[in-house]
């Protein structure tokens, strides 16, 4: 079980849109190296280590030293012992299902929208 002062970290990490994105990049490119994350921010190193360092805290993000070099690796540990707290199998499961069909009707949207836009195009 997650203790309170642990979830309050991950709150906490996860309470800012750019280390929410550090994540979703570390997540996509499992083992990236901190230089070329920081270069996918406006920000300094510096700064981007600090982000980095809140998401280690809190247990998000693991790095590994290899030579000169600090890969970084997604956690989802504390996210899913987060999720187990609040939900049970069966609302699991519907909270899945609903999710599901949200991200179905999200796609199908997203389609009929650049069709609209293709065929605005086709008739200029």
């Amino acid at each position: 079980m997650l203790k309170t002062k642990d979830m309050d970290a991950v709150f906490q990490a996860l309470a800012q849109t750019s280390r929410r994105r550090m994540l979703d990049i570390v997540k996509d490119q499992p083992g990236i190296g901190v230089g070329a994350l920081a270069t996918q921010f406006d920000v300094s190193r510096i700064a981007v280590m600090k982000h980095l360092r809140v998401l280690e805290d809190a247990g998000l993000i693991v790095s590994e030293k290899d030579g000169r070099t600090r890969k970084l690796y997604f956690n989802a540990a504390p996210i899913q012992m987060i999720h187990d707290r609040w939900t049970s199998d069966y609302s699991a499961y519907w909270a899945g299902e609903l999710t599901r069909i949200k991200y179905l009707a999200e796609a199908q949207h997203a389609e009929q929208s650049a069709s609209k836009v293709s065929d605005k195009r086709k008739k200029k």
